[in-house]
């Protein structure tokens, strides 16, 4: 789900539209939506009120005076590559274990008496 300060990129039509920043997420009066205030990354930058519930945020499709619309969240490319990386660790240290355990430590000391 997409919270404060995350980068989205707001679909209009069914087509990317433009990007956004979300700068607050308040309590709305009807009870399980949001106030949600986003930074438009345009020129000039343009600040928008959006009156959403939970799933909208979370990036399900909704309309605004009948124009299709939808939220979807941003990764950076950084977060991305560390991600990958995380898991290509875990899946080695998992196979390691599943092959007879942690790999083999010859003692230098040992060696030497031969």
């Amino acid at each position: 789900m997409a919270t404060i300060h995350d980068l989205v990129l707001i679909h209009v039509d069914g087509k990317p539209g433009f990007y956004a920043r979300i700068d607050e997420i308040l309590p709305d009066v009807k009870p399980g939506w949001w106030q949600v205030k986003l930074l438009v990354l345009t020129f000039p930058l343009q600040v928008f009120t959006w009156i959403l519930d939970d799933f909208q945020i979370e990036g399900a499709d909704f309309t605004m005076g009948g124009t299709p619309l939808r939220l979807e969240p941003l990764v950076s490319p950084v977060e991305l590559e560390q991600i990958e990386k995380e898991k290509a660790d875990k899946e080695h240290v998992q196979k390691v274990r599943r092959e007879g355990g942690a790999t083999k430590v010859i003692s230098m000391q040992d060696r030497r008496k031969k």
